[in-house]
């Protein structure tokens, strides 16, 4: 499929990373370098599980480094719908403004684990806790930058690809070389899908700058987070140049059996689904997640 968009590699926007040690998160800010305009994506609330404690030091950081520049944020974007950390957008707004934009997929994301985490009819499925939901092609400024939305599907049905200038935020479509691909196995996911998904950020120009959402630092490599078109297109280990999508879809499947449940997928899910708010509280102003068992 063509890209929806020309890409601006003129255009270099500056990109900031904070790891969150906990869930190999990477959360960035992108700025843009001609006016005080800033968008914030995939930021990470930290929670203990065994404890039910939720907290925002990551979250925190990212506020610091914005009031110290001066800045504006105009943007929240989650590339999809995280299995793996919550979401600290909520947190965010509340402290900077700006507008959470997810992919309009989310829909489908939404009616699948609204059913799973048996959340009535009280839960909206329609995306509207949302204050945008992108479209494939779409496009929305940061400043005096355009940001261009490319639909990447295959991890789940709402991951978007997020191109700024010279730099792409791929969510978990893509790893670094050596990590390869995201599983594809969740409900809604699907290793072709995936597959031409791939191949559709790779179309764009070799100099192209990637930007993962999650890294592991395979074989005890440093974490790391940054790679380019080019490199993933030569070195990749699940999709570089030659990998046909039968072999690749054989593979992944394979991969996927072998792979344990994320370890924070039932909060992360019931929260990020509404955004990164928490669940209604009770009539005590309790609030309480669900364990669906024998559901994922």
């Amino acid at each position: 499929m063509a890209l929806p968009f020309t890409p601006n590699l003129a255009l270099q926007p500056e990109v900031i990373a904070f790891l969150d040690d906990d869930s190999n998160t990477i959360s960035y800010i992108v700025h843009d370098p001609q006016s005080r305009s800033c968008a914030v994506i995939d930021a990470v609330m930290e929670i203990d599980y065994a404890a039910g404690r939720l907290a925002f030091q990551g979250a925190d950081a990212i506020i610091a480094r914005i009031n110290k520049e001066g800045w504006l944020l105009e943007w929240l974007i989650e590339t999809h719908i995280h299995a793996d950390h919550l979401s600290a957008a909520p947190y965010l707004q509340k402290k900077l403004g700006g507008k959470i934009g997810i992919g309009d997929r989310v829909t489908i994301v939404q009616d699948t684990f609204g059913k799973i985490f048996n959340e009535g009819t009280e839960f909206q499925r329609d995306g509207s806790q949302f204050d945008r939901l992108f479209a494939d092609g779409d496009s929305y400024q940061i400043g005096n930058m355009t940001a261009h939305v490319m639909h990447t599907p295959g991890h789940t049905p709402a991951c978007m690809t997020h191109v700024i200038g010279n730099a792409a935020f791929v969510g978990d479509t893509l790893f670094m070389p050596d990590g390869g691909s995201a599983r594809a196995d969740f409900p809604g996911g699907d290793a072709r899908t995936l597959y031409r998904s791939v191949r559709r950020v790779l179309e764009m120009p070799g100099e192209m700058r990637l930007f993962m959402c999650h890294d592991y630092g395979p074989n005890g490599r440093d974490i790391s987070w940054e790679t380019s078109v080019a490199d993933e297109r030569a070195h990749n280990i699940h999709v570089h140049d030659g990998i046909d999508e039968d072999s690749f879809v054989a593979m992944r499947e394979a991969r996927d059996h072998t792979l344990d449940m994320p370890r924070l997928i039932i909060p992360s899910l019931q929260v990020n689904m509404r955004a990164g708010k928490l669940p209604p509280a009770d009539d005590q102003g309790d609030v309480f997640l669900k364990v669906p068992i024998n559901k994922l």
